[in-house]
């Protein structure tokens, strides 16, 4: 919210050195976006409402500063009204309303004092009207969202809050015209409705230059209802914010009264009538406990009784003393306390959490049994970032177009109430996010993105873990030279190390139906007949550069899970003999898995054949279409003696011929 000094200085005799102001807002929680000539940018978060006004920032600053907190608005609002209720008739039909204020006032249309206007051009409000600009001035000094109606334009001196009818029409003040259903509150006159409750006003009742009576309305919302308006209308307005965060319901008449005494002090009306305040259900005030032994518990330090009841009445509650501390009144507008902890946070937050030491709490029960899924993110995350990858966060919601690629449509799942279009699904893979992620980076000049992430994906059947990664660029630089491009062994690589990390030993093989990835440069994943997940080069990169090439993959953590081995490693001594190394070339056809191979020379070979892998593939002169030249080194060893040649070469001539045998594999330059 922005909030110009001169504004809180009305409310609070704060320092003229809007910086020390900021300072002192940072202290206690706020975080301040900015500061503009005498204007404080503040972040409010959604959990406290009553700071969307110039009245809830100056009380905390107040008490900040320990000053007393002056309140003109109230001053100003004591003016006598005419007695008597509104000439209109108002009626709640929906609990969904639980206070509705309502006055009438004659007015003469123009433009706003210059105070008003420069105030809420400050707060980044554009003027309109000297009507509609008091309703927003009273808006952003109390807190309380307000509407004005052209009375003349209402059909009948009767208003009734209800529930709107099935596919009824309202254009609102934006000249959209929405489509209404049952569960969405209006404001209405005899015959339609006439505004969306805590939304929007609508426009066949709209205050224009030829107004000369209006309705004023002054009125408190359920907030689960007017989110949900705002939500499946796709309509966001700052009443709406307001209302849906959880408006003040003592506010209303105090708030009709003040908007009432600034048409008069400004010249651009006066009251006819009286104000009808129509609040079937008081609201019941809420007390709390507060004890000093758990302040002391909860902050780690004992607060002076004399600071507490200096600081919770400067915040608007009200103490009386008990032998365990006090019995606090929680006022109205602090919708968010509502329970003891809060106030411990209350006095914390102006007492001075710099002030705490930084000490452990006493433990005096067991640890709860950690849940699986987060034992097990915990040691991806570890095993990830120790490789070299960094973590990544993406959106769980993201646009059904990007998610298509990944999954069929009737796999993914659609949100019934979407915050837009770009969050329509829930994704069905981690890889776009990933991408997107990649995409980002490299447009900031990032030659080299490894990002990883563990998070939830989803399917119409049920939510599951993965984790996902996405490479681009090299394996890194060093003085002596570039280690290479990064390529499938990567992420194949990364995809073993996952697996080794529950005991699980992943195999590869090729799969048709992964259609996101490169076809002949992907794989599935699987150990023991079950899906683990995939790995590859990305067919599709939105985004990123059309030279990138991305290596991915995917390991559902779930069923890693449930396949979870041995994790643990013998210890064996350092080999005491010399190890002999035999590197075979041998042209096989390029659609045959590498797997394929190492499996074949491995159900060959004796048992002092202690390592196999490949080192080298080629394609191209001195070697047929459709073949490829695959080099595979051979480390033999013997744990008790020094081998020589002539206890090699016989292994040796047995894997060429079971590999010419099961692959029509020829060694290199032999025909």
């Amino acid at each position: 919210m922005k909030l110009p000094g001169s504004w809180l200085r009305d409310f609070a005799a704060v320092p003229a050195d809007v910086t020390a102001v900021a300072a002192k807002f940072a202290s206690c929680g706020f975080a301040v976006d900015g500061i503009e000539g005498d204007v404080l940018d503040l972040d409010v978060t959604a959990n406290r409402p009553d700071c969307l006004s110039v009245i809830g920032l100056a009380r905390e600053a107040a008490t900040a500063f320990d000053v007393a907190l002056k309140d003109p608005a109230a001053d100003a609002a004591t003016n006598d009204a005419p007695a008597g209720s509104a000439p209109i008739k108002v009626s709640l039909a929906d609990a969904g309303c639980g206070r509705y204020a309502l006055a009438v006032a004659d007015v003469k249309i123009g433009p706003a004092p210059a105070w008003i206007a420069d105030r809420l051009i400050a707060a980044g409000v554009r003027p309109i009207n000297n009507v509609v600009d008091i309703t927003n001035y009273v808006m952003l000094e109390l807190g309380q969202p307000m509407h004005a109606f052209d009375a003349a334009r209402l059909a009948g001196p009767e208003i009734h809050v209800r529930r709107a009818r099935a596919a009824e029409k309202l254009t609102t003040l934006d000249g959209v015209e929405r489509t209404l259903d049952e569960t969405m509150l209006v404001i209405a006159d005899r015959d339609r409705a006439v505004a969306l409750a805590g939304v929007m006003g609508g426009a066949t009742s709209e205050v224009s230059a030829g107004t000369s009576r209006i309705a004023l309305e002054s009125a408190w919302f359920r907030p689960q209802i007017v989110r949900t308006m705002s939500r499946k209308l796709g309509l966001k307005t700052e009443a709406s914010a307001r209302f849906e965060r959880g408006a003040d319901i003592s506010l209303p008449v105090r708030a009709l009264r003040r908007a009432l005494a600034l048409l008069q002090e400004s010249g651009a009306g006066t009251a006819s009538g009286g104000v009808t305040d129509v609040y079937p259900r008081p609201a019941e005030t809420k007390r709390l406990r507060l004890r000093r032994a758990r302040i002391a518990r909860l902050l780690g330090q004992s607060v002076p009784d004399g600071d507490v009841e200096r600081l919770l009445p400067h915040l608007g509650f009200g103490l009386t003393a008990n032998a365990e501390g006090w019995d606090v009144t929680v006022p109205s507008f602090r919708v968010d306390v509502a329970r003891e902890a809060d106030l411990i946070e209350e006095v914390g937050r102006h007492w001075g959490l710099d002030r705490v030491p930084a000490t452990f709490p006493e433990l005096r029960t067991m640890p709860g049994v950690r849940d699986a899924g987060v034992t097990d993110g915990r040691l991806v995350r570890r095993l990830l970032c120790g490789a070299g990858v960094q973590e990544a966060v993406t959106f769980t919601f993201m646009e059904s177009g990007w998610a298509a690629p990944f999954a069929p449509a009737e796999q993914i799942v659609a949100i019934a109430n979407p915050l837009s279009e770009k969050f329509g699904v829930l994704r069905p893979s981690l890889l776009p996010g990933l991408i997107d992620s990649v995409a980002y980076s490299r447009r900031r000049e990032s030659a080299d993105v490894r990002l990883f992430e563990v998070g939830a994906v989803f399917a119409p059947a049920a939510e599951g873990q993965h984790v996902g990664w996405a490479l681009v660029g090299s394996r890194g630089e060093h003085w002596s030279g570039s280690a290479g491009d990064l390529g499938f062994p990567d992420t194949r690589g990364l995809a073993e190390l996952v697996a080794s990390a529950f005991g699980v030993t992943a195999e590869f093989s090729p799969d048709d139906r992964l259609t996101w990835l490169v076809n002949g440069r992907r794989a599935r994943v699987s150990s023991g007949g079950k899906t683990l997940g995939w790995v590859g080069q990305s067919a599709v990169q939105r985004g990123v550069p059309d030279g990138d090439v991305i290596w991915a993959g995917e390991l559902d953590l779930v069923t890693l899970r449930t396949l979870r081995g041995a994790t643990t490693r013998a210890i064996a001594a350092l080999p005491r003999f010399p190890s002999i190394v035999r590197d075979l070339s041998i042209v096989v056809e390029d659609r045959l898995p590498a797997a394929d191979v190492r499996a074949t020379i491995r159900a060959n070979a004796p048992s002092m054949l202690v390592s196999v892998r490949e080192f080298d593939r080629y394609q191209g002169k001195g070697v047929a279409d459709g073949h490829v030249s695959l080099s595979m080194r051979l480390t033999f060893r013997d744990g008790e003696r020094t081998l020589t040649d002539a206890d090699v070469q016989p292994a040796v001539d047995e894997i060429v011929a079971a590999l010419a045998r099961a692959h029509n594999a020829v060694l290199r330059g032999k025909s």
